[in-house]
């Protein structure tokens, strides 16, 4: 399972580079970070780190949406039918490669037995206690102070960045 959602990743990687429209960049990076966080949730010993890592990028996404929805002109979405087929072509030769070697599978279960020995809470846990909790903190604090003077910057009275008509 892990070894399928690492493959996604890598053939999204390949594809954003095809890309030439905002929309589509950001489903593929939404698509990607969805994966990723498949990848940390089975890894770990629970879902929440995955959970927080998703919802902190869906909030970025929607910003990044409205700033291009407010600044960008209206533009056709065109499909082109060349990425496709490059793409089809690319996914096609590669997972017949990676599914026929029977060495890679074999490096593939030692692998994940290797990473699924790993004690990801423990390094999780030392980033929360002393020494290493005193730079969460001022994390904190620092972006509460930003999103304070962001709220304090912005006139809410004169609405979007954009004028609509």
């Amino acid at each position: 399972m892990i070894f399928m959602f690492s493959y996604m990743i890598l053939i999204m990687s390949m594809m954003i580079v095809l890309m030439n429209h905002p929309l589509s960049m950001g489903t593929m990076l939404l698509i990607q970070v969805l994966t990723i966080s498949m990848i940390t949730g089975s890894l770990s010993m629970n879902y929440w780190f995955s959970y927080i890592l998703f919802l902190i990028m869906v909030g970025g996404m929607l910003v990044l949406f409205i700033y291009m929805t407010s600044i960008a002109s209206n533009e056709k979405f065109k499909f082109s039918n060349w990425n496709l087929m490059l793409t089809l072509i690319f996914i096609a030769m590669s997972s017949l490669t990676i599914f026929l070697d029977q060495y890679f599978m074999e490096y593939l279960n030692f692998q994940t037995e290797t990473i699924n020995n790993l004690n990801f809470s423990s390094m999780i846990s030392k980033f929360m206690n002393f020494p290493h909790n005193i730079i969460l903190f001022v994390i904190i604090t620092y972006l509460f102070i930003t999103l304070i003077a962001v709220v304090k910057i912005s006139k809410i009275k004169y609405g979007p960045l954009r004028q609509m008509n």
